[in-house]
């Protein structure tokens, strides 16, 4: 039988060759394709393949948002991403949300059937090149928790203001509380961090998801 495969991609040249190269393996099959976000959701309404191939910038809804949906509804359906993106973000945002697969454009045939076969048998595949990073970056965040950890509900408050661009005396104004206050409990979270400015420790909370940006 056949691996039965979606094809979501907005360039037509990019979806015809990985098209032409899958089913001429004669083990694949590409049975819809979408050049869109909200196309590729429609279409796996209908259809339910083995495996699909998302890129992430697509119009209407970008890649990670569809897998994002799929996996928030208990899809079934095993997500390999495809795309041209080796920003370590956006391969931890995918392997955060559930993707059980991520590689380049730029990789050959035989590691895209690879990650395929592998994904399709109940594993997982990430680009080779990639994982040093994606582990890294793991390692990182696991650090970053337990410094989150160490912060209390008020210098969680005041982490927020700063990522918002407040300055002490409006930061104390909003939690009732002296500028001096402010002042020191900005000193703890600076320490506790390890940040020496306001402008790193906005960066960490928006990494942390402490505040997030729309």
């Amino acid at each position: 039988m056949s691996i039965k495969i979606v094809l979501a991609d907005d360039h037509v040249l990019i979806r015809e060759g990985i098209k032409k190269l899958l089913e001429f393996d004669g083990s694949m099959e590409v049975i819809a394709e979408a050049s869109d976000g909200l196309e590729c959701l429609e279409v796996l309404k209908r259809i339910k393949p083995h495996i699909l191939l998302l890129d992430i910038n697509m119009p209407k809804i970008n890649g990670i948002d569809v897998l994002d949906e799929l996996k928030t509804n208990k899809s079934e359906i095993k997500v390999l991403v495809l795309t041209v993106h080796n920003e370590i973000e956006y391969l931890v945002k995918a392997v955060d949300i559930g993707a059980e697969g991520y590689i380049l454009k730029d990789a050959g045939f035989i590691e895209l059937k690879t990650a395929i076969n592998a994904i399709v048998a109940g594993g997982t595949y990430i680009q080779s090149n990639l994982i040093p990073s994606l582990n890294s970056r793991l390692i990182k965040r696991d650090i970053d928790k337990v410094k989150l950890a160490l912060l209390t509900k008020r210098e969680l408050e005041i982490l927020t203001q700063i990522a918002g661009g407040l300055f002490n005396k409006e930061i104390g104004i909003n939690l009732n509380i002296s500028e001096r206050t402010v002042k020191n409990h900005i000193s703890s979270i600076f320490r506790k961090i390890e940040v020496s400015d306001r402008t790193q420790a906005a960066v960490f909370a928006i990494k942390n998801d402490v505040v997030k940006l729309y």
